[in-house]
């Protein structure tokens, strides 16, 4: 597949828009960051290897890297020398909230591009596909939806996954108790204690705590595929220009051949702090995204 041909109508298109920005300087949020000399970038403690804690107040991650390069592509059209990160680390409860308000002004997490987001955020390009599944204990005997009768599911409070799994075609009938985590390392948490027999998110989440957990080969990712998603980087709906500053940046990062070494580094290689390797395979979905760029939303992904 040739990526330069399959995108070059994209790149030339997202420097008309990079164009265009340059010369009305319409945007808030890039008078905001010029005039400031900061930005700041919503990121999650827990969603390894998309945006997560190293420790120490750093952050780092698939997402959390991609969006350095954007605002570093940003900080050059704007002419600046510096620009200082201000990392806001956000939770699914609150990260649409403070996208809203100003307060985060690049939310780059793990966040479902869906139609009722859409109505009070933005969203960037797609450059990660997620598969909604279910992690359980690997002696749990527990390898369907259909087995989940009469057991505790875990999900993270502020997610779509629980609702996903009750609207799946296979869960008819299927009645299980709801347990929520605060957050994505707390969920999976009350499936390592034995407080809920499942934990429904995300599949890279679900690999990433899996692979950081202290014994990785007691856990399983089992069952249907629950939902196709587009993860994406967020900004504020009102501000038109920077998300198009965002989507030419994104555009460059694929056109010089980044994605497959971002993909590499973060899902199969060691990452820190630990030098776990979360093992993930590059999804044909994913890679169709990243040769035909889009915000489209996750009910255009799964449309029968």
């Amino acid at each position: 597949m040739n990526y330069k041909n399959l995108i070059s109508s994209s790149v030339l298109a997202a420097s008309f828009l990079v164009g265009a920005i340059d010369a009305n300087a319409a945007s808030q949020t890039l008078d905001k960051i010029k005039s400031s000399g900061a930005v700041t970038m919503g990121v999650r403690e827990s969603s390894i290897p998309m945006s997560y804690t190293t420790g120490d107040s750093r952050f780092d991650g698939y997402h959390v890297e991609i969006c350095r390069m954007i605002l570093g592509d940003i900080k050059d059209k704007l002419g600046m020398s510096t620009l200082r990160i201000n990392y806001q680390p956000v939770t699914s409860q609150n990260r649409v909230p403070l996208v809203q308000n100003g307060t985060v002004d690049i939310e780059c997490g793990t966040t479902t591009n869906n139609v009722n987001r859409a109505k009070d955020v933005g969203f960037a390009y797609t450059l990660y596909v997620e598969e909604v599944r279910i992690a359980v204990k690997a002696n749990s005997g527990i390898t369907s939806i259909s087995q989940l009768a009469g057991k505790k599911v875990a999900t993270t409070t502020g997610t779509t996954s629980v609702q996903l799994l009750r609207k799946h075609e296979k869960a008819n009938g299927v009645n299980f108790e709801e347990v929520y985590g605060k957050d994505h390392a707390d969920s999976f948490l009350l499936l390592e204690s034995g407080r809920a027999d499942a934990f429904v998110m995300d599949g890279s989440i679900l690999a990433g705590n899996i692979a950081n957990s202290k014994n990785p080969k007691d856990y399983k990712i089992v069952g249907e595929v629950l939902s196709t998603e587009p993860i994406a980087i967020m900004v504020r709906k009102d501000d038109p220009e920077f998300k198009a500053a965002v989507d030419a940046a994104i555009t460059k990062i694929v056109a010089n051949g980044n994605m497959p070494k971002l993909w590499n580094k973060w899902f199969l290689s060691p990452i820190p702090p630990k030098n776990i390797v979360v093992g993930l395979a590059l999804s044909p979905a994913t890679k169709n995204a990243w040769a035909n760029l889009n915000d489209k939303p996750a009910e255009d992904y799964n449309k029968k």
